[in-house]
């Protein structure tokens, strides 16, 4: 093989390789490229046999930046391989799609510096907007970026110090909901174990429960209550002292569905009978035996919306005095009765 045919297998094909090997002008390539009309038929056709021939793909970024976009956005979650984001996810990019943009992802693992330097990363690289969950409490780095242009909005948490759109789950609601629910059944000691303290969405949870005790005249008990991150050995703890001492619980609300997961590992080593509302939905949660009463959030609605509202502030152009206060929208939640949650107090 000669050098030169060396050369041009090691790169891609230009435009200018579409126009020498069609024989017309680099301007001809560009309009057909382009999806132009006013182009002779037989030079549209020569032109796209010598793109199929060197197999040339026109630089949509190029194309995109001179247009003051990237076609791009930033999706940072905490975790992508937890199925509640991979949800949320989907509909980010089904959205990002109807939009001919493409999306970004990474993970956070509730690390605050990692999230800035991911954050600040797809930045770099000209994003149009960010969508994130946050896991810091501060976000004012964000404010440069903000100010040079590119939208940010918050989803399942609301940003630290600075005022920027949010979607958010009806935490407390649904909470609460869980709670009604096994007080219904007699329930009086009904246990709660939730996520760390310093998740907004482990506190919100907790004051909901809080709240429908509170309702119900029942007196809140320290006890009852564990909030750690969700392990084996924490379950373990946390069930101990649920089911110990001369007044054990008898329901129990899990703040979310990797608690949910750890207490139903933990309950199928031991002959206890408890009660039992998740707060999350869980893959095949309804094969159970019982099935697992769950208050479900709508991930997919949350993702939806937070890519709608993007787009919307991207379509907008730069923040200025003329733009849109930041909004906060608030997705519902929904009962599930399957079976767990409906066994009645002893």
């Amino acid at each position: 093989m000669a050098p030169s045919d060396q050369t041009r297998q090691q790169r891609r094909p230009t435009m200018k390789d579409v126009a020498a090997a069609a024989g017309v002008s680099l301007k001809t390539v560009s309009r057909v490229v382009n999806g132009e009309s006013n182009v002779n038929d037989d030079l549209r056709s020569a032109v796209l046999e010598s793109i199929a021939q060197l197999g040339f793909r026109r630089n949509a970024s190029a194309r995109e930046l001179r247009q003051g976009r990237s076609g791009t956005i930033g999706l940072l979650l905490e975790d992508v391989a937890d199925p509640f984001y991979s949800i949320l996810s989907r509909a980010v990019e089904d959205v990002a799609r109807e939009h001919g943009t493409m999306v970004f992802a990474g993970s956070s693992a509730e690390d605050a510096d990692r999230e800035r330097d991911l954050a600040l990363a797809f930045c770099e690289r000209r994003v149009d907007g960010l969508i994130i969950v946050p896991a810091g409490s501060s976000h004012s780095y964000l404010l440069p970026e903000m100010q040079a242009g590119i939208p940010v909005v918050f989803v399942d948490r609301p940003p630290g110090d600075i005022e920027a759109d949010v979607i958010l789950t009806d935490n407390r609601g649904g909470s609460r909901r869980g709670v009604e629910h096994l007080l219904a059944h007699g329930h009086r000691r009904i246990g709660f174990i939730g996520d760390a303290p310093e998740i907004y969405t482990a506190g919100e949870r907790l004051r909901g429960y809080r709240e429908a005790l509170e309702s119900a005249g029942i007196a809140f008990a320290d006890e009852l209550v564990t909030q750690a991150p969700p392990s084996a050995a924490s379950t373990a703890e946390a069930l101990d002292r649920l089911l110990g001492g001369p007044s054990p619980a008898t329901a129990l609300l899990c703040g979310n569905s990797r608690t949910t997961v750890s207490v139903l590992r933990e309950l199928a080593r031991r002959s206890t009978r408890l009660a039992l509302v998740g707060f999350d939905d869980v893959e095949l949660g309804d094969l159970l035996q019982p099935g697992l009463t769950v208050v479900a959030q709508d991930p997919g609605a949350m993702g939806a919306a937070a890519a709608r509202l993007l787009f919307q502030r991207i379509a907008g152009g730069s923040p200025g005095p003329t733009a849109a206060p930041p909004q906060t929208v608030t997705i519902g939640t929904r009962l599930i009765p399957r079976g767990s949650g409906e066994l009645a107090a002893p």
